[in-house]
């Protein structure tokens, strides 16, 4: 189960044609229902999406909930207003969830306004031209419907493989493109625009932000409690991906006295730093249930496969892959109608690695403030204060970084300029603190989360960190109580002390999958090259042939991660050979 949807925009008034007609035919013989919205749009969603009607002649799909927790459940609950603009605005300070909006204009000239809500659980690509065209979940709805036919991007590709871990309004698909979390997109005529909504920056200014730690800790808490709750309380059989890390382990307690089953599944892989068992078995037991171990296997991952054919953009690689066949399989043979994780849950609970949150308490607190932070941050990474003070002074007197680097590795630089990552939260106000800049920008960087997960197409996949009332509630809380105490994420440790067990609350390791990772490149790295150098990326002249070579042929030191970058190159030719 998932959502699933199509809706045909037209110039509204115009007669359909034979064409139009079975189009339409064509998505009711796919299990979609038609559900006539108004002039300029008609809406076909699949049986396990809802839709609500709401007062002025716009209709909510997707899953919608009262800052209570509690589900909308009929049109009664949302007032009519005169400008659609209100409607939006009251539908983002109100509600939650995961859905789309779709409303008429409310001027004299005829269009409609879409607006994806700030989580980005709910998938929005679409095709327009001169207004006319569709919106849609899935691209291959729209290929099975005669709507679109694949067409690779090949300067959009190049974007992706420059900036592998930002979502942007691009696609690698020509004519698609994507609503991005928070927006709305503006139809009239022939004319469409996007406009940002919802912004991180208005819930991390000065005015919102918490006076103390206990504040914090108690409305993080509620936000978390609600999310998580609201979600398990739809009825489902949930597959809960239990790591043993303090996000999953949160998003584990949050479930206890819910009404869904819950079944926990963690993962074991042949080599040591992802095993998390001994942590992972201490939530489960506070919950009163089995902890399930399944392994992973170096034959699981793999960087040649079909990929689901939803993504829009290359999104799915060899780890990727492996764990969601992996746990897809555990969830099916349990039963499981729905997969809740941790995702997210390192930048939302802001989980900075450099001496941010001491430079922004000194920027806003002053001296006293900023000298504690250092003294945290001393201790968080376990270094001098002379040091923590000298990288804080550093971040304090340098000015702001770019929103993301573009990486040039392994690929054949053309001579134009680089445009940059474009996504409109790196649109900083002048006065913002560096530790806001650097969890706002990850915080972007984390709707490619969604993507990664292929078995979000058969079952639902929850992943309430990343949900509104959680996001704003932690980005109220400024950086340096994050470091309290010289522990990471240490606003959301307060808020569920009572209730994480005390090996889980006062770890500080990690886990991995790089160990892994390592020994699969090993394997498999002859045929990656292969893969690489005779496919689409280099007859494309992407690709710096020769320093992929060296890279596969040459010996690692120790430790060293770059072979990552194989396999994002592997993840993005494989995507497009699946796709014409």
């Amino acid at each position: 189960m998932s959502y699933r949807y199509v809706a045909l925009l037209s110039q509204g008034g115009s007669e359909r044609d034979v064409a139009s007609l079975d189009r339409e035919a064509k998505l009711q013989e796919m299990g979609l229902r038609s559900t006539c919205v108004f002039d300029t749009i008609e809406l076909f969603v699949s049986q396990e999406t809802p839709v609500l009607e709401i007062p002025g002649g716009g209709v909510i799909i997707g899953h919608l909930f009262r800052r209570d927790g509690n589900p909308v459940v009929g049109r009664s609950e949302f007032p009519q207003f005169q400008d659609a603009a209100q409607t939006r605005k009251h539908l983002l300070d109100n509600f939650w969830g995961a859905y789309l909006l779709l409303q008429p204009t409310t001027d004299s000239a005829q269009g409609v306004t879409l607006l994806r809500d700030p989580s980005g659980a709910f998938p929005c690509i679409y095709c327009l031209e001169q207004g006319v065209g569709f919106v849609t979940s899935d691209i291959a709805l729209a290929t099975s419907a005669h709507l679109y036919r694949k067409r690779i991007a090949w300067n959009h590709v190049a974007y992706g493989l420059m900036y592998p871990h930002m979502k942007s309004g691009r696609t690698g698909l020509a004519g698609i493109d994507e609503l991005l979390p928070g927006c709305s997109l503006h139809i009239v005529g022939p004319k469409a625009t996007t406009g940002l909504e919802w912004s991180p920056w208005t819930f991390a200014a000065a005015d919102r932000r918490y006076k103390d730690l206990r504040e914090a800790a108690g409305a993080v808490r509620q936000a978390v409690a609600m999310v998580v709750r609201a979600w398990a309380n739809l009825g489902e059989t949930i597959l809960l991906e239990l790591s043993g890390g303090i996000d999953s382990s949160i998003v584990g307690v949050c479930l206890k006295d819910t009404r869904a089953k819950v079944i926990c599944v963690s993962l074991v892989t042949p080599t040591p730093g992802a095993d998390e068992r001994h942590y992972a078995r201490l939530v489960a037991d506070s919950l009163g249930i089995e902890l399930n171990a399944e392994a992973l296997r170096f034959e699981d991952a793999q960087f040649s496969f079909a990929p689901p054919s939803h993504p829009a953009m290359p999104r799915i690689g060899p780890l990727q892959y492996a764990i969601d066949e992996v746990i897809g399989a555990a969830g099916e043979r349990r039963g499981a109608t729905s997969y809740f994780s941790g995702s997210g849950g390192d930048t939302v609970f802001c989980y900075l690695g450099g001496a941010a949150p001491a430079a922004d308490a000194f920027r806003e607190c002053g001296w006293a403030a900023g000298m504690a932070a250092i003294r945290d941050l001393a201790d968080l990474h376990q270094c001098t204060l002379w040091k923590a003070g000298r990288l804080t002074l550093r971040k304090l007197l340098r000015a702001p970084k770019a929103p993301y680097k573009a990486d040039w590795s392994l690929l054949a630089k053309p001579a134009e300029a680089d445009v940059g990552p474009d996504h409109p939260w790196f649109v900083a106000p002048k006065d913002a603190l560096p530790g806001d800049r650097e969890r706002i920008f990850d915080l972007a960087g984390n709707q490619v989360f969604v993507d990664n997960v292929p078995r979000g197409g058969k079952q639902w996949s929850r992943m309430p960190l990343l949900s509104q009332p959680v996001m704003e509630a932690c980005l109220a809380a400024p950086s340096w109580m994050w470091i309290s105490g010289g522990r990471n994420r240490a606003v959301a440790r307060d808020a569920f002390s009572d209730l994480l067990p005390h090996d889980v609350l006062s770890r500080r390791s990690k886990g991995t999958f790089m160990s892994y990772l390592g020994v699969v490149y090993q394997r498999n790295k002859e045929q990656m090259r292969d893969f690489l150098l005779t496919g689409h990326l280099q007859a494309h002249g992407l690709l710096d042939a020769d320093a992929v070579r060296s890279r596969i042929e040459s010996r690692l030191p120790p430790r060293d991660e770059s072979f990552a970058r194989i396999f994002e190159l592997c993840m993005t030719e494989n995507w497009i050979r699946h796709q014409t």
